[in-house]
């Protein structure tokens, strides 16, 4: 395939995946495969960033058993911007999740440079990621009632994680004597100045406050980096597993207590802060019992206030090229309008 090309068509894809499979699959099976088929290979989502594939395998081992895997590959475009993480460190962080009992996907693969992009492979689980149909659908009535709870337990466990010992020593953490909380300041505060094209005194009086309210650094723990709805696949019965791990830091655990209940998650359902499918004692309760980290209130608020800080900048960051006249899409520019949103709920928060 051709490296000018920033998305290769599935006809090209499809015969050197096949091969890379040919290659790969003898290692982990420990045994000769006599005979390999991707089927229903389909890009599934575009952007800049990274690509995802869905494919189907069918493989016939030596001795005559046949095994069908679902499977999808996350890899970064021939050209262009690159992803927050490079793929083959996503690929470790999933494996050590995996590894440790979290609802995280099977990690197969890491690539080589057969495809012409960073990639690997992992399986694929069906199941709903979209938060207002969680929120709404009969069929997920069930889910309605655990899923909070779920959550807490599954994040205890993310924050287990023992970066020692799965060698993920080159995850991104603070450097010198910087807490967690300075530097995520200092990087979004820079991510604004650059951005912001008209004053927006709400967000400067947040990083103010922050600063002066910075936390007290107990801990440096695996983050997800992420942890919000979006990312949550569910089923009718809950959860079914935690995707997008390429924000995965060393850092402090509160953060991710405070990402989910960003009011912007919650899509309307204000009376469940967390991710608007549950309460915040609900959620911590389930956290504190299955081992995560103590909890501390002015800490969690700091996150919290953060979170909705971070994701008003990052609206500011994803609508500028539209208002620049740079990129004529309406999704962006329908993002930056919850800008506003994030606005009155820091003004809310800090009043408290």
């Amino acid at each position: 395939m051709s490296r000018g090309t920033t998305y290769p068509t599935s006809q090209e894809l499809a015969p050197v995946l096949t091969d890379f499979l040919l290659r790969a699959f003898p290692q982990q099976q420990h045994q000769a495969v006599a005979k390999l088929e991707v089927t229903d290979l389909r890009l599934l989502t575009g952007g800049a960033s990274r690509q995802t594939w869905s494919f189907d395998v069918e493989f016939e081992k030596a001795d005559g058993q046949t095994e069908t895997l679902p499977l999808i590959i996350r890899g970064d475009p021939q050209e262009g911007p690159q992803g927050f993480m490079d793929r083959s460190l996503e690929y470790r962080v999933i494996a050590a999740a995996h590894a440790e009992g979290v609802l995280a996907p099977t990690p197969y693969f890491v690539g080589d440079d057969s495809l012409g992009m960073p990639f690997f492979i992992m399986e694929r689980i069906e199941g709903e990621t979209l938060p207002r149909r969680l929120f709404r659908d009969a069929q997920y009535a069930q889910a309605r009632q655990v899923v909070a709870a779920e959550l807490g337990t599954i994040l205890a466990r993310i924050h287990r994680v023992p970066v020692d010992k799965h060698g993920l020593g080159d995850l991104p953490a603070p450097q010198g004597t910087n807490t967690a909380a300075e530097e995520e300041i200092a990087r979004y505060e820079e991510k604004y100045e650059t951005m912001a094209r008209e004053p927006h005194p709400v967000f400067e009086l947040a990083f103010r406050w922050l600063r002066q309210h910075l936390p007290q650094e107990i801990e440096r723990v695996f983050v997800h980096g992420d942890y919000r709805m979006g990312n949550i696949m569910f089923g009718p019965e809950g959860v079914r597993s935690v995707l997008d791990w390429e924000l995965a830091h060393i850092g402090d655990p509160m953060e991710d207590l405070g990402w989910i209940c960003v009011r912007s998650w919650r899509f309307g359902n204000d009376h469940l802060p967390v991710g608007g499918v549950g309460t915040r004692r609900v959620f911590q309760r389930a956290y504190a019992q299955a081992g995560g980290w103590p909890l501390d209130q002015q800490r969690l608020k700091f996150w919290e206030i953060f979170g909705n800080l971070r994701w008003g900048v990052i609206c500011l960051n994803m609508t500028q090229p539209y208002l620049d006249g740079l990129n004529p899409s309406v999704e962006l520019a329908a993002i930056g309008r919850r800008t506003a949103e994030t606005e009155w709920e820091l003004l809310h928060l800090m009043e408290d």
